[in-house]
């Protein structure tokens, strides 16, 4: 339940009780991206103005975990800061973040699903490539593992449910569809989305400053390659792929 002080939070604003040294803010119930954007601006205010109080935020789709430090601060005052900072939140505008070109090499041998997908749509594998390459992705949240970016939203032409029965080992770079969303595989790991091509940008590199190429609020672009265009990036032929 909000408390009296959120009512001077912007409309759609909620922010509850996620554990004892956490809350969460809900900035809407439907994912769109202008709440993906409010959501990414207040990553920026509550960082700038919080950082010392904070432990970590987790942005998703639609909302904002915030862990604080119980060592610096307590609920009641992160709770108030937060209100006081959110009070004023835009209409984020403006908030978009960076603009990221992925490689990707389309084709039935980096794609195993790709042929299926374009039957079932009525479509050919062409067609299928252009509006998947077309459009721009909005990244709504990280999770499953790290690095692995949900990205929405695909034409509808060529939306596609998970697969019956998932696969036991998805490729690293693995580009792929489930209903709305494409993604990246960011490491080898078992999935049930349908695979489309193979991107060779490394999606999470522990040994590196940021850690991973896109974040919460960036926009996608997925340039077609060859395949040998694919191999001189350094991507990674798949297993049975020669």
């Amino acid at each position: 339940m909000a408390t009296e002080n959120s009512k001077a939070l912007p409309e759609g604003l909620d922010i509850r009780v996620a554990g004892e040294n956490a809350l969460i803010i809900y900035f809407g119930e439907q994912t769109s991206p202008e709440v993906s954007a409010r959501v990414q601006q207040a990553v920026s205010v509550l960082q700038n103005e919080l950082a010392d109080e904070l432990i970590d935020m987790v942005p998703s789709y639609a909302s904002l975990l915030v862990i604080y430090n119980l060592m610096v601060t307590d609920h009641l005052h992160i709770r108030n800061q937060i209100e006081r900072l959110l009070s004023g939140l835009g209409s984020a505008e403006n908030s978009d973040g960076k603009v990221v070109t992925l490689p990707a090499w389309y084709s039935s041998e980096a794609g195993p699903d790709l042929e299926d997908l374009a039957r079932n749509a009525g479509l050919t594998t062409d067609e299928v490539i252009q509006l998947h390459s077309e459009a721009e992705y909005r990244v709504y949240a990280i999770g499953f593992a790290p690095g692995f970016a949900y990205l929405g939203e695909v034409d509808p032409r060529i939306a596609a449910p998970r697969l019956s029965t998932p696969r036991q080992k998805v490729p690293r770079g693995a580009i792929a569809i489930a209903d709305r969303q494409t993604a990246v595989y960011p490491a080898v790991s078992p999935g049930g989305w349908n695979l489309i091509g193979l991107c060779p940008t490394r999606m999470f590199k522990p040994e590196a400053d940021p850690t991973m190429p896109v974040q919460v609020g960036d926009r996608i672009k997925f340039s077609p390659v060859s395949r040998e265009e694919f191999l001189e990036a350094g991507g990674e032929l798949p297993e049975g792929v020669a």
